[in-house]
């Protein structure tokens, strides 16, 4: 049976759509929020606008979203169908092979989606089906998927994880006390936001100074003290070598070392092992060195109601001999926690 044209193809009515889209982005969220791929959902309608299966993407090495939802149906059952995706279909041949030719050969006639695929190798889906006659949309909930992938989608356009870097200090830029004594600049309410921020993220990264002068567990733990369901993978930077007692080597996951201080090659092997989004805590010289070398993306600065002066700042040496060589950042916004604030910034674009 040969497809339908365009015209033929794009009878669905607007809200038909986003209602489908809607229940694609629901599905999408079943899958899992780490790792290579992103999540990602499809709804596959009749002509009459129906529902006829729906699908998510389970994790690497599993059936893409279009797959999934294809493999419900009769072969043949999807012939003049649309297909309603939260991420142009992929158009590489990796673990699986590309969703676009999939959607062609099962015969559907037309494909909305809501973001399209920033990747090098994955991107192109969308031509690869107009060429094969098949009608597209793209933009659909733009906004909605974009904010459930956001990490994935920046890491995929960087080549690496999107860093946040966080620090708690006094008003007067100290994140410790001259004998490094810091336990606690702030409050309950500030830490509790540390220990969410780091079960949302994918790794945790420290420097050796601070692995071992804190022995830290890098851990993201309730208000109790238990460990949260949702951990990041602790990464170490530097050369010092870490004790076999240290309390990071009793994370849940195995940790990562890496014995160098070349920043974008951590990041590089990082994001090749699924690392989308990486936490630094510190300390100041592990900070300075990726302030320095410009691979920040946002800044979770925690600023407690008190001073502590001396040595011991926030940040040491970033590159910064003239006031032109500044580092501008535009806050996005400012939160209070107890008696202490939240600043969340992020690097001014330049011209």
């Amino acid at each position: 049976m040969a497809q339908q044209s365009d015209h033929e193809a794009a009878i669905l009515d607007a809200a038909t759509l986003e209602t489908a889209m809607r229940r694609a982005l629901e599905l999408a969220t079943q899958g899992p929020a780490r790792g290579v791929n992103p999540q990602v959902g499809c709804v596959i309608l009749d002509a009459d606008g129906r529902q006829i299966a729906g699908g998510w993407h389970r994790g690497a090495g599993t059936a893409h979203a279009e797959v999934d939802a294809l493999s419900q149906l009769a072969p043949g059952a999807a012939r003049g169908a649309t297909a309603i995706v939260t991420l142009e279909p992929c158009n590489h041949t990796g673990r699986t092979g590309p969703c676009a030719q999939a959607l062609i050969d099962a015969g559907i006639t037309r494909v909305v989606y809501a973001v399209s695929d920033p990747g090098v190798a994955s991107a192109g889906g969308a031509e690869r089906l107009r060429t094969a006659g098949v009608a597209v949309q793209a933009g659909l909930l733009a906004d909605e998927a974009t904010a459930l992938i956001a990490d994935w989608l920046a890491a995929a356009r960087l080549g690496r994880p999107v860093v946040t870097l966080k620090w708690a200090s006094s008003l007067d830029g100290r994140a410790a006390a001259d004998d490094g004594s810091s336990q606690w600049i702030t409050g309950p309410a500030a830490r509790a936001d540390v220990h969410r921020r780091r079960a949302a993220s994918d790794a945790i990264i420290v420097g050796t100074g601070t692995a071992l002068a804190d022995d830290p567990s890098l851990t993201a733990r309730d208000a109790n003290g238990e460990l949260l369901s949702e951990q990041p993978v602790p990464v170490v930077i530097g050369t010092r070598p870490i004790p076999d007692s240290a309390a990071l080597r009793r994370h849940p996951h195995t940790p990562l070392f890496f014995d160098t201080t070349d920043l974008a090659s951590v990041l590089r092997e990082l994001h090749a092992n699924g690392i989308r989004h990486a936490f630094i805590e510190g300390g100041p010289t592990l900070a300075s060195a990726f302030v320095a070398a410009g691979l920040v993306d946002e800044y979770l600065i925690y600023l407690a109601p008190t001073l502590l002066g001396g040595s011991r700042t926030a940040l040491g040496e970033i590159g910064v001999g003239r006031i032109d060589e500044q580092h501008r950042l535009t806050i996005d916004r400012i939160e209070q926690l107890g008696d202490d604030f939240l600043v969340v910034a992020r690097p001014e674009k330049r011209n």
